[in-house]
C-alpha cells in the first residue's frame, strides 16, 4: 500500500503531460497523425514532450490549496440536483499532508466559475493546441466556444487547524457540513464546518490560494484508535452512523446520540489478519457494510450478527487498497489492489464460489482510488500510482463496424493501441502521484482528483451520454 506524500510538490509547467481520450483524436497539426501514448509502454525521445489534447474534455481545470491532500470529499449542495449548464460551482472538504503536524488543516473551499464546452461526440479536427499548466486554475479558457466567461475558475478557501496529517476525510451524506477525518495520530474526529460553508456561500470575493486564515475549532467528537488508519465511511441510510477501521485490523461502529455526540462500541469488529484499508456501507441494507484489507480479503459484516464477518473471501493476490459499493446496482462491488488489478463482483454469486464478473490488469502500479459513477450503473473511475486516472464502462464491447466508422469520420487520424480493453473508456494523465478521486453526484460527467501536485477537475467529452437531455429537470 502506498500512502504518504512527504513534501509539498508543485506541478511542473515545463513538461506537459498528455491527457488523452482512449481511442479519440483531435486538435492536431494536419501533418501529424494522432497517437495514443501509453505510460509504461511508449517512450519519450530526447527533446520530446507530451501535450494535452483539449478536445478530449468538455472541461479541464487544475488548482491547489497549498499543501498536497491525500483525501477530499465533494459536498452535496443546494445549487441543483442535476446540473448541466456551465459555469459550475463546487464545494469541497480536504485534509492536508503538511511537512509538520502543526501545519495541517482541513480545507473548506468553493471553486466557482468552472467553465467548459459542449462538444460533438466526434470532435472536428483543428490546429488549436491548447495546453494546460497545472500550476494555477486554468484550462481551455481562451476557446471561442467556452461557456461561462473566459476568466477561469476562482477558489475561495477557509481552513480549520488539524493536528497531524489527514489520512482520509468524508462528509456525511445527509448533513454535508458534518465530516469525519482520520488523522495519522490515531484519532478519528467529527467536525461541524457549517459556519465556514455558510461564509463561503455568502461571499463573492475571490480567495487567495494558500494564505487563507486558519481557524481554531474543537471537533464535535473524538475517538482514539490503537493505531492510525484510513478506512472510514458514513452510512447512506442511517444519518450519523459511521464505521472506522485501522491498521491494527480493527473496525469500530459509531452510533449517533440525541445529544449530538456519538457512542463508539469499545468492542471492535475483528476478522481481518492485517490492516483494514477501506470500508463501504451497503446502499440498501442499513446494518451491512463491507471492508477490505492488506490480507487480500474482502469481508461482509452484519452489525446484528455479532463482531465477526458474515462472509469473507479472497479478493486479490495482494493488498486490497480500496473498494466501492455500487449505489445504482447494489449487488456490484468493485475493488482495487496493490498489484494494479481491478475486480468487479456480483454479491449474489458469492454462495456459488466465483462472484467475479470482470477483472482488469491494465494498471501496473497500486490502485489508489475506485468509485462507481452515481449516474451510470455500469461506469466506474479508477486512479493508480502509475499517474493515470481511468474511466471504465462495463457495458462496452468491441464493435468492429463502429471503429471503422469512427476512423472514417476522423480520416484515420486515430491509431489506438490494439491491446486496450474495450471497457476502457478514457485515460486522464498529467497528475503526479494520484491519491483519490470522486464523481460529482449533482453534475453528471464531472470527476475531481487529488495528487501530489494538486487537484484536477475534468469532464471527458466521450462520456457526454451521461448528461441529461435538454428537457430533463
Amino acid at each position: 500500500m502506498t500512502r504518504g506524500i512527504k513534501h509539498r510538490q508543485k506541478a511542473k509547467s515545463k513538461k506537459k503531460v498528455s491527457k488523452k481520450e482512449s481511442g479519440s483524436s483531435s486538435s492536431l497539426a494536419p501533418e501529424i497523425p494522432a497517437k495514443v501514448w501509453q505510460p509504461g509502454v511508449d517512450k519519450l525521445e530526447e527533446g520530446e514532450e507530451l501535450q494535452c489534447d483539449p478536445s478530449a474534455y468538455n472541461s479541464l481545470h487544475a488548482f491547489h490549496i497549498g499543501w498536497p491532500c491525500l483525501s477530499f470529499d465533494i459536498l452535496r449542495d443546494s445549487l441543483g440536483l442535476v446540473r448541466k449548464e456551465f459555469p459550475h460551482t463546487v464545494y469541497f472538504m480536504a485534509g492536508t499532508q503538511a511537512e509538520k503536524p502543526s501545519w495541517n488543516s482541513i480545507g473548506i473551499f468553493k471553486v466557482s466559475n468552472i467553465t467548459g464546452k459542449r462538444r460533438e461526440p466526434v470532435p472536428k479536427l483543428g490546429t488549436d493546441d491548447t495546453e494546460m499548466d497545472g500550476e494555477d486554475s486554468d484550462s481551455d479558457d481562451d476557446s471561442e466556444d467556452e461557456e461561462g466567461g473566459a476568466q477561469g475558475p476562482s477558489l475561495q478557501l477557509r481552513k480549520v487547524a488539524h493536528q497531524g496529517c489527514v489520512n482520509r476525510i468524508r462528509s456525511m451524506p445527509q448533513n454535508p457540513h458534518i465530516c469525519a477525518a482520520w488523522a495519522d495520530t490515531g484519532h478519528v474526529q467529527v467536525w461541524d464546518l457549517n459556519s465556514h460553508l455558510n461564509a463561503l456561500a455568502e461571499s463573492e470575493t475571490e480567495g487567495v490560494q494558500g494564505v487563507a486564515a486558519v481557524f481554531n475549532q474543537d471537533p464535535l467528537y473524538k475517538f482514539k484508535h490503537k493505531d492510525e488508519g484510513y478506512a472510514i465511511d458514513w452510512s447512506p441510510l442511517v444519518p450519523g452512523r459511521l464505521a472506522s477501521g485501522d491498521c491494527n485490523n480493527c473496525i469500530y461502529l459509531w452510533e449517533p446520540t440525541s445529544a449530538g455526540t456519538w457512542n463508539v462500541d469499545n468492542a471492535p469488529f475483528t476478522g481481518h489478519t492485517a490492516s483494514v484499508e477501506d470500508l463501504q456501507w451497503s446502499p440498501t441494507e442499513p446494518d451491512v457494510f463491507a471492508s477490505c484489507s492488506v490480507d487480500g480479503n474482502i469481508a461482509i459484516w452484519d452489525t446484528r450478527l455479532g463482531k465477526s464477518p458474515a462472509a469473507s473471501f479472497k479478493a486479490h493476490n495482494a493488498d486490497v487498497n480500496v473498494m466501492s459499493w455500487n449505489r445504482l446496482a447494489s449487488c456490484m462491488l468493485a475493488s482495487g489492489s496493490d498489484d494494479g488489478t481491478i475486480s468487479i463482483r456480483d454479491l449474489r454469486l458469492l454462495k456459488e464460489g466465483d462472484s467475479v464478473v470482470a477483472h482488469f490488469e491494465y494498471h501496473k502500479h497500486p490502485i489508489t482510488s475506485i468509485e462507481w459513477s452515481p449516474h451510470e450503473a455500469s461506469s466506474l473511475a479508477v486512479s493508480s500510482s502509475d499517474n493515470q486516472l481511468t474511466i471504465w464502462d462495463l457495458s462496452l464491447e468491441k464493435d468492429e463496424e463502429e471503429e471503422a466508422e469512427f476512423k472514417a469520420k476522423t480520416k484515420e487520424q486515430v491509431n489506438a493501441p490494439e491491446d486496450l480493453p474495450p471497457q476502457l473508456l478514457f485515460i486522464h494523465q498529467g497528475q503526479k502521484d494520484l491519491k483519490e478521486l470522486h464523481w460529482h453526484a449533482q453534475i453528471p460527467g464531472m470527476i475531481v482528483s487529488t495528487a501530489a501536485d494538486g487537484f484536477n477537475i475534468l469532464m471527458p467529452s466521450n462520456i457526454q451520454s451521461t448528461l441529461p437531455s435538454d428537457g430533463a429537470v
